[in-house]
């Protein structure tokens, strides 16, 4: 966590905590292409034997993970990740 130094001022600070800010955020991307590239497996392999595309139990179980760590924004961030991974239904 960045905090404030004697040797720091508040800008170096703002600046140093936005530049982690930017490798999260650059951490949180590749993992969510590697969770679309994940999930296309999945889909081409129920397809390919016979199932459907969307698993809606296994959504709704996604949905609770992300409700329960997150609250109420973690569903519409769980929902944004479905739509990502599987496509609009």
């Amino acid at each position: 966590m960045t905090t404030v130094t004697p040797e720091q001022t508040p800008d170096q600070t703002i600046a140093d905590a936005r530049a982690r800010i930017d490798t999260l955020d650059d951490r949180i991307i590749g993992l969510i292409q590697e969770r679309m590239a994940v999930s296309t497996v999945v889909q081409r392999t129920r397809i390919a034997s016979g199932g459907r595309r969307v698993h809606l139990s296994r959504e709704m179980e996604i949905l609770g993970r992300y409700s329960e760590a997150l609250g109420r924004p973690g569903t519409s961030l769980a929902m944004t990740l479905l739509e990502l991974c599987r496509g609009r239904i």
